[in-house]
């Protein structure tokens, strides 16, 4: 089995969010972030013919990029990966030692507030917060317009940044962290829950993230 520089790329962005991954057989990867704040699956080519844990998920894409190309072979302890001449044979881990989603699929309680983010949108709150130092961010409903607002939500004297992304009848300010936008590059559908939780669908790609919104979030339907 090949492994595609979009699948590796995926397995990157997933090793951002929880360093150990649990793949079971088929098509489709899924992780879940230690604190259980955020979840993501992703639709590949490729299809695994059993279930392996890996716990160091960037020390096994380091590996994969030791031999460009290579095939990898599932044995029933490790994955050979295997060259023309060179080759490593990577131990699985023990699954019980990784923090991995449940097999029910996710789904949203309700949907309550839909907007559509630009990777161009998302690159900026996170440069901004970066700048501002303010760990948080927040989509904000006014009753008329959304915007997406990186601010101390517990001072109202601090400095702020704002991009207006959408329209609504409500008032609402969701909160999370910026940490927890570690998503692919692209333009996402986003659509959240009253319940606090928000999931975020990428345009062009097979991607999903569910992501946790901080108990401090507020809704208020028209």
């Amino acid at each position: 089995m090949f492994l595609s520089a979009d699948t590796i790329n995926i397995l990157k962005n997933f090793s951002t969010i929880n360093q150990s991954i649990l793949i079971k057989e088929g098509s489709k990867l899924r992780s879940m972030s230690v604190m259980k704040n955020i979840l993501v699956e992703a639709e590949i080519d490729e299809t695994f013919g059993r279930d392996i844990a890996i716990y160091d998920l960037s020390q096994f894409l380091n590996c994969l990029s030791l031999i460009p190309g290579a095939d990898l072979q599932l044995n029933t302890t490790s994955i050979t990966i295997a060259g023309d001449k060179n080759s490593i044979d990577y131990r699985y881990s023990d699954p019980s030692v990784v923090t991995s989603p449940p097999d029910k699929e996710l789904k949203l309680p309700s949907e309550d507030v839909c907007v559509v983010l630009t990777e161009e949108n998302l690159e900026s709150v996170k440069k901004a917060a970066a700048v501002l130092q303010i760990p948080d961010v927040s989509i904000v409903g006014d009753g008329e317009k959304i915007f997406l607002t990186v601010r101390d939500k517990k001072n109202s004297g601090s400095n702020s940044f704002c991009i207006e992304v959408g329209e609504t009848q409500d008032v609402f300010q969701f909160n999370m962290k910026v940490e927890n936008l570690k998503l692919i590059a692209g333009d996402y559908d986003v659509v959240i829950s009253s319940k606090n939780l928000s999931k975020f669908t990428h345009h062009s790609r097979p991607y999903v993230a569910f992501i946790a919104m901080e108990p401090d979030s507020n809704y208020e339907a028209s």
